[in-house]
């Protein structure tokens, strides 16, 4: 009989190791499903983070993309209203000087009007007389001997320049010295 009970008494040792290995496994579940659930929390606050970063991104690049749109699109309409300036200084530059023609003082006040709008705008006169040639602002249309001037200097202006803070609308016409 002492089998027997010996035997009893490692079923019962089993069953007590049993229980207690049942006891904890929840406990170890739980730890478990807490560590995931946390790791996962974790991941899905980076992602919000890194979408968050990335939105702001974009929203900076679609703003700086609408002012270089805004700016190409004022650049353009310069470049439209430039020729009409050249004519009527042209045409100013053959009309008689006498005050009292309405039509010449018509075509003075156009012409100032839009000197005045194109100065507002921040367009600039590119004026290179006298200058070094500087080919990021000038266009050379000839070179000739000039007595007086050095090699490579500005001596004529065929067509004025024009430019903003920061771009060349038309570069300045010129001819330059040999």
């Amino acid at each position: 009989m002492p089998e027997a009970e010996n035997s009893s008494n490692n079923d019962g040792d089993t069953d007590v190791a049993v229980e207690a290995a049942a006891a904890e496994e929840p406990e170890a579940v739980e730890e478990d499903e807490l560590t995931v659930a946390t790791r996962e929390r974790d991941e899905y606050l980076d992602l919000a983070k890194r979408t968050q970063a990335d939105f702001e991104n974009y929203k900076k690049r679609a703003a700086k993309d609408m002012t270089a749109a805004g700016a190409r699109a004022r650049i353009g309409l310069i470049r439209e209203i430039l020729p009409v300036v050249d004519n009527l200084e042209r045409a100013l530059g053959v009309a008689p000087a006498s005050e009292g023609d309405a039509f010449v003082e018509g075509v003075r006040l156009v012409y100032r009007e839009l000197e005045g709008a194109l100065a507002r705008a921040g367009v600039e006169v590119i004026e290179p007389k006298g200058d070094a040639f500087d080919p990021n602002v000038h266009e050379a249309l000839s070179m000739r001997p000039q007595e007086g001037a050095e090699s490579g200097t500005v001596v004529d202006v065929v067509e004025k320049g024009y430019r903003t803070a920061d771009t060349v609308v038309r570069p300045a016409r010129v001819v330059v010295a040999t």
